[in-house]
């Protein structure tokens, strides 16, 4: 959302400004999907951004170009500009934009839209409450500097004028260049009144009385519905023959058809049509299709394990991400060494809402209705699919049941565009839960060693952390890549959370693309992306070091927090680097009651991390309480104490819901979630085999937010990554068995009880 070269203008044209968007029709919010609009007649209003304007009644409708999907990101947005415009809280409306060219790259993931939108939403709210309060002043005759904005009304000394009569009256016209929109002063902490605030959440009333509309709903007169019967593998999958006998028995069936896809995004898919969707399902069940499966029809998660491990001893494979001189050095004189091994299973996402979408053409132009969260990544691959122009093809936003980066993917409004096509006709495809897991984009099984050297006086001289996992980043958009310092690419989001903030001496990371799981399924981004899986083994094994070293493991955690070299963090948002991770593992060991006696088979574990990337570091730490069941070996988690450093808090209300949601699905992962590859599918495809976290297993809850006016970076997966390694520690401290492996089973901690014995 940078202003970028497209600057500020505000303009005028008779009583007021033209909108530079077309609203949706009130058809829409009816939960039926309304025809393309027509270029209308000017609507005077004051439009002094793409990011929002302001109606004669005073409204003002903050276009939001993020995906919401229930961790209210139009609410946080709305804030920022709402407070720098001085807006009146209770008439700001939220604008869920359809793909345009002009809100530039569209992506909501990685928790970036607080932290990338902050500034110049900041910017633009100001810019435009200086506008009327000059414009404002001038109808009121009175001096700019007697003049001040509060509440969506620009006050002078004697009299006021409300933003919609400026707006009605007209004759606004200012031009902003980004030098001077960088000039602004924005409003310092303790001005604001709606950041950090508590007010209502914008997006909760529709959700809560049902008129909130999500792709699920979309619908168009006369549409057709279909369901695809997809193929044996991934990749690779031929059609041989197609047997719809049986399903012409069915009401409402109308046609089987193979899908021909040039962007080879579904080789191998087949699509069942009909009136209804009861029709369909039915249809498709019957619908007999023979395949030559793709060449991964064999593979098992084990081979990918497997194959990742003999990856990770070949030294040439991957790129080095962090690569500091004397590592090797440093482990040739150790005096003690420290070698541990870390894998964790398939994870798949299990959004509520299985994906779907809602394709029409109309003269030309391809309309797909559907939740995403990647926009800009798949038109190119629906262009290439269809065969037309990018510019040919339209994706309309809806609310989001659920995303956790599956979303991200938006490969499933191929097919549906795909069908459409074929026949002819408008068509919604909708996913069972089963298919939906078939063709999931997961998180990779991974693969990781980590070592570690220590001098003759317990030191630590050196760490090295390799890991080997399918690449998601390199299958799906290639061109975001990054380089290390000799060019060789990697993948950020398979590895960061490696480069953390411990001063350890000379450190190395290495990052190896497993291509055996890349050519197996689609790797996909899940909520916390790499650092769920690589902050596991970092905290795992940070706490076997300090087992090692005979320490404790929060003072040697904070032994290691020096914020000295790489680790002292910069402006604008690592100040203060190491010493704020520390801050936050203090505060989360006092409140948890660290270093108290525990009752019998009861531990507390503690894990931190700085979330998703060091350029934008959350602070996080949690204490972990778990009690295990020696008789089972079965874990319960009691209780999470969490500690949260994520600079300026936008929306108190919507960061707690983050963070529960996030520590939730921490412990999910930890204990319960996860699948395998077995003849080149998931063999777990709905919940009474794939298991997350069930509510009566939900611990306890003590989350806090540091108060901070530093700057405000992400919240939606920096809490997922802390939990599991703080259970795993905790599960050590409590009956000395140490797991290795996620999600962690009872027979993993038998073994570990087995081999290690009580404490």
């Amino acid at each position: 959302m940078s202003l970028g070269r497209r600057g500020f203008l505000i303009s005028a044209f008779g009583a007021g400004v033209t909108l530079a968007f077309l609203r949706a029709d009130d058809a829409l919010a009816r939960g039926k999907v309304a025809q393309p609009a027509r270029t209308a007649a000017a609507v005077p209003a004051f439009d002094p951004s793409i990011w929002y304007d302001i109606g004669h009644d005073g409204t003002v409708t903050v276009n939001i170009a993020k995906a919401e999907m229930g961790q209210h990101i139009g609410t946080a947005l709305a804030r920022i500009v709402a407070d720098e415009l001085e807006a009146d809280w209770s008439k700001v409306r939220l604008n869920y934009v359809d793909s345009d060219p002009k809100w530039g790259v569209m992506v909501t993931g990685g928790s970036w839209s607080v932290w990338q939108n902050f500034d110049p939403l900041s910017r633009a709210g100001a810019a435009g409450r200086l506008a009327l309060v000059e414009a404002g002043a001038r109808l009121l005759r009175e001096p700019v500097a007697a003049c001040s904005a509060r509440l969506g009304v620009v006050h002078g000394r004697h009299r006021s004028i409300s933003y919609g009569e400026i707006v009605r009256r007209g004759k606004l016209t200012r031009v902003y260049t980004p030098e001077q929109l960088q000039a602004i002063a924005l409003k310092t902490p303790a001005q604001r009144k709606l950041v950090g605030q508590t007010v209502q959440a914008l997006d909760i009333p529709s959700k809560t009385d049902g008129s909130a509309i999500y792709g699920i709903d979309a619908h168009i007169d006369g549409m057709l519905y279909a369901r695809p019967k997809i193929p044996p593998t991934r990749y690779g999958a031929k059609v041989l023959t197609i047997d719809d006998s049986a399903a012409k028995g069915i009401a409402g069936y109308v046609d089987t058809v193979a899908l021909k896809d040039p962007s080879g995004t579904t080789p191998g898919w087949v699509m069942v049509y009909a009136k209804t969707y009861a029709a369909a399902l039915r249809a498709a069940d019957l619908v007999q299709v023979k395949w030559r499966a793709g060449p991964a029809a064999h593979v098992s998660e084990q081979d990918i394990v497997h194959y990742a491990s003999k990856q990770l001893a070949d030294a040439t494979l991957g790129a080095r991400v962090v690569d500091d001189e004397g590592v090797d050095a440093a482990f040739a004189h150790a005096d003690l060494k420290l070698e541990r091994h870390y894998t964790t299973a398939t994870v798949l996402h299990f959004q509520l809402e299985p994906v779907n979408a809602l394709v029409q053409e109309i003269n030309g132009v391809w309309h797909v209705h559907a939740g995403t969260q990647w926009q800009s990544l798949i038109l190119p691959v629906l262009a290439q699919a269809l065969e037309v122009p990018e510019a040919n093809v339209v994706l309309h936003t809806y609310l989001l049941g659920g995303g956790f980066g599956r979303r991200l993917n938006g490969d499933y409004c191929v097919p549906a565009a795909l069908a459409a096509q074929a026949i002819g006709r408008p068509v919604k495809m909708i996913l069972t839960r089963a298919d939906d897991s078939h063709f999931d984009s997961p998180r990779s099984p991974s693969v990781q060693h980590l070592r570690m050297a220590f001098d003759a006086s317990g030191k630590v001289t050196a760490m090295a952390h390799e890991a080997s996992a399918g690449w998601p980043t390199q299958v799906m958009a290639p061109a975001l890549l990054a380089k290390n310092s000799k060019g060789r690419p990697y993948d950020p989001f398979a590895i960061a959370g490696a480069d953390h903030w411990y001063t350890v001496g000379a450190q190395r990371v290495r990052a190896v693309s497993n291509d055996l799981a890349n050519s197996t399924f689609r790797p996909g981004w899940l909520r916390s992306v790499a650092p769920g899986w690589t902050n596991w083994a970092v905290e795992s094994f940070i706490d076997e070091a300090a087992q090692a070293a005979k320490v404790n493991p929060l003072a040697f955690r904070l032994s290691l927090l020096q914020a000295t070299g790489r680790n002292a963090g910069s402006a604008p948002n690592a100040v203060g680097g190491a010493a704020r991770l520390a801050q936050v593992l203090q505060r989360a060991a006092e409140k948890a009651g660290w270093g108290a006696a525990m009752p019998p088979d009861t531990g507390l574990g503690i894990a931190a991390s700085f979330g998703q990337e060091r350029n934008m570091p959350t602070w996080t730490a949690c204490v972990a309480r778990v009690w295990v069941d020696r008789r089972t070996c079965m874990v319960k988690v009691e209780k999470l104490t969490m500690v949260i450093d994520a600079g300026t808090i936008v929306d108190p209300d919507g960061a707690l819901a983050q963070a529960e949601g996030g520590a939730l699905w921490g412990v999910s992962m930890a204990l319960h979630e996860g699948t395998a590859f077995l003849n080149g599918q998931v063999k777990d495809t709905n919940l009474n085999t794939y298991t997350p976290l069930r509510m009566a297993d939900v611990p306890e809850l003590d989350i806090e937010f540091v108060s901070s006016t530093e700057a405000a970076t992400g919240m939606g997966e920096p809490p997922v990554t802390v939990v599991a390694p703080a259970i795993a520690n905790a599960i050590f401290m409590a009956v000395g068995s140490r797991v290795r492996h996620l999600p962690i089973r009872p027979a993993a901690v038998l073994t570990g009880l087995d081999k290690y014995g009580a404490v």
